[in-house]
């Protein structure tokens, strides 16, 4: 906006204080006020709209809310409570640092302990495997191919075998350090073997330029905190050639870090409609007090 005219939304800390940080707040005259400025230099057109193309089928989204086990909700409280032991006693990066360390931590127990502290690749100690493997049994009685999402590419190689240990069957996993002739293989395979029921991939590698409309469901087993990565990963299914009605799965750890910033990410795409989306580096950023809400194990949540 500043290229096509300058000094129409001000300098950045003038955006920042009129604006950025106030519609975050929840602030609509201020969300109305931007829109109201930008509206004439924007034209979005997207492929979910009927007048640019009417024969894509429906997408149904659902989050499938998954208890912890008795392991994780032990393993989730000690990395809580350790960080809060701690994090009065330092400051500025580091205090960021110790926070994020913890984040990235919490966000892998609740895929599977098998993250941290390795052992047994089994459903029982995960709850969301439970409810993926639930899923699964649905989807093959109803005929359907499954595309599974994770950030983790160790979570991916979990879920594979897993899937592969429980129902005899090959799984192929798509991730980053594959070769072109290996990525394009796994998806042939896929596309087009119909005894090849389930594909997984990690969210960075299934992003771009993959076409897996074979599918017509998708897991995603972990949340990302940009929506736009979650839907350009669910993009490969639900595109231009899918001829069936798409289900998405977004699966959502009760009473933990995960439920919460569900929360913002359905602000944050209500937002995006209404102007642009965001950043996402605003956790660091809170209190104390804030953080203990937001990552703190409630109750319900095992």
């Amino acid at each position: 906006m500043t290229f096509l005219n300058p000094g129409l939304l001000g300098s950045y800390s003038e955006f920042k204080s009129k604006f950025a940080t106030p519609i975050k707040k929840g602030d609509n005259m201020a969300k109305e006020e931007l829109k109201a400025i930008i509206s004439p230099f924007i034209l979005r057109r997207t492929k979910y709209d009927k007048a640019i193309i009417n024969d894509l089928p429906d997408k149904i989204e659902t989050n499938v809310y998954c208890n912890l086990t008795p392991e994780q909700a032990a393993m989730y409280k000690a990395e809580v409570e350790n960080l809060f032991n701690n994090i009065d006693s330092v400051t500025g990066i580091k205090r960021k640092g110790m926070i994020l360390s913890t984040l990235l931590k919490l966000k892998q127990i609740v895929d599977h302990p098998a993250l941290l502290k390795g052992g047994e690749q089994s459903v029982r100690r995960s709850g969301k495997m439970i409810r993926t493997m639930e899923i699964i049994e649905e989807a093959l009685d109803e005929g359907d191919k499954i595309a599974i999402f994770t950030q983790f590419v160790d979570m991916g190689k979990i879920i594979r075998n897993i899937i592969e240990k429980e129902l005899n069957t090959e799984v192929p996993f798509l991730y980053g350090e594959l070769s072109k002739k290996e990525r394009d293989d796994i998806i042939s395979k896929f596309q087009n073997n119909p005894s090849v029921k389930f594909i997984v991939l990690s969210v960075k590698a299934g992003g771009f330029g993959i076409n897996l409309t074979s599918a017509n469901r998708v897991i995603h087993f972990d949340r990302w905190w940009n929506p736009a990565v979650e839907d350009q990963a669910t993009d490969r299914v639900y595109r231009i050639g899918q001829t069936r009605n798409v289900i998405v799965h977004k699966l959502i750890s009760v009473g933990t870090l995960e439920e919460k910033i569900d929360q913002l990410l359905a602000f944050k795409r209500s937002l995006f409609k209404d102007i642009i989306s965001s950043g996402d580096s605003w956790i660091t950023e809170l209190s104390t007090e804030e953080l203990r809400k937001v990552i703190e194990l409630s109750v319900g949540g095992y």
